[in-house]
């Protein structure tokens, strides 16, 4: 299977892999331009729309490289960091640690689960003592965004809209990562109020614009994207894309520079992007430089609706990565 890093090293050469470091890239990414920016619906405070996420990144992963992606976000101008819990939720206590040595808390935006890691708990208590510890962890006094998952326990959405009520939260949302979870949430964002859905959406996943992402901008919710490169989480929290591996070694089409996507990194992110129920898109990376090709697919234009048509196309013909 061909992976984001060795599609990378195949396409850009060792030797040139080597020479761009993070801080080159950056300096070269400036003059490019600024990241979009989207409103929330439900207060029209705008979010950049590349997002970050180490939630399926291995623990064993290199704290320093860790570090870098998120100064680079940060340096970038990226705001959004959604700390999503793995089985054990030593994904938010890694980003808190990062965070904290950057000194850069006010700086993000916090997207948090409020149900625990593990087993469902079926009980308010749980859902306050896991948002007191992001609280602690974060070492902020409101926390932007607190999710649950929509089969969660109900107390624990009553949780956060105490919280909201009592200012220490800012946005509730409910998060789904299977389209047979979509009814649900349908019902819940019709008669909840919510600020934001967490949905899996990329361009080889296309289920929630048949009508959650309709849904989203007529009820006027936000929309954070997950797994854009085609991504299968499992349970142990590991993260594989599809879509690199059915990329291979194609060049991109030469009408994909219409729309400033230069490698297929940002084609995958601009297809997601462009969909406007879309306020950020979460990725997920363990380097700087990909984190760097992420950010740049959140600058330039977009395609519009007949190029989102035929890049969907395109990618629809590719074979199946292989299971």
């Amino acid at each position: 299977m061909i992976t984001r890093r060795a599609f990378c090293g195949s396409t850009l050469g060792v030797g040139a892999a080597l020479a761009l470091t993070p801080e080159l890239l950056r300096a070269a990414q400036k003059s490019e331009g600024k990241l979009i920016e989207r409103a929330i619906p439900s207060s029209g405070e705008k979010l950049p729309v590349i997002g970050l996420t180490f939630g399926n990144i291995a623990p064993s992963t290199d704290h320093a490289a860790l570090k870098e992606v998120l100064k680079t976000l940060v340096d970038s101008g990226g705001r959004v960091v959604d700390t999503m819990h793995d089985s054990t939720g030593a994904s938010e206590l890694v980003t808190a640690t990062l965070a904290n040595e950057l000194a850069i808390q006010s700086k993000v935006f916090w997207a948090v689960r409020g149900s625990p890691p593990g087993p469902p708990q079926p009980e308010a208590a749980a859902a306050k003592a896991q948002l007191e510890r992001s609280f602690a962890r974060l070492k902020v006094p409101k926390l932007d965004l607190v999710q649950v998952h929509v089969f969660a326990d109900p107390s624990h959405l009553a949780v956060m809209k105490e919280l909201k009520k009592e200012g220490r939260v800012r946005y509730i949302g409910v998060q789904v990562i299977a389209d047979n979870q979509y009814e649900k949430l349908e019902s819940m964002m019709r008669n909840e109020p919510i600020d934001f859905v967490g949905v899996d959406y990329a361009i080889d996943n296309r289920g929630v614009e048949e009508t959650i992402l309709p849904l989203a901008e007529e009820r006027k919710i936000g929309v954070l994207a997950y797994l854009p490169f085609g991504g299968n989480s499992a349970r142990d929290g590991s993260n594989t894309s599809r879509l690199f591996p059915r990329a291979g070694t194609r060049p991109l089409p030469e009408w994909a520079a219409d729309f400033d996507a230069k490698t297929w990194a940002q084609f995958f992110l601009k297809y997601v992007i462009s969909h406007p129920a879309v306020t950020v898109v979460r990725t997920g990376t363990s380097q700087a430089k990909h984190m760097l090709d992420n950010i740049a697919g959140g600058i330039g234009r977009l395609p519009d609706a007949a190029t989102r048509k035929r890049m969907a196309e395109l990618v629809d013909a590719w074979p199946a990565a292989a299971r």
